[in-house]
């Protein structure tokens, strides 16, 4: 069930998709009344744009590594 109140973010990324795709269900199955399905809207907006957050800093991570194994410095003499 969506909560009325506006809720943390999820502590990992994997539980965030979790109640996104909970939500998602819910919404779908189309018995929410109005409010309540404006509310598991916005929640799921929300979520959606932690979990892109998330998943960006990650590929600037990844590009970082990367970036790093391509150019790997020179030691100093």
């Amino acid at each position: 069930m969506v909560k009325s109140a506006p809720a943390k973010t999820p502590s990992s990324f994997e539980s965030t998709i979790s109640e996104l795709e909970s939500i998602v269900q819910e919404m779908e199955n189309g018995a929410l009344p109005l409010e309540q399905s404006l509310a598991a809207y916005e929640r799921g907006t929300a979520l959606l744009r932690h979990c892109q957050d998330v998943l960006n800093k990650a590929e600037q991570s990844i590009r970082v590594v990367e970036n790093g194994a391509a150019n790997p410095e020179q030691p100093q003499s």
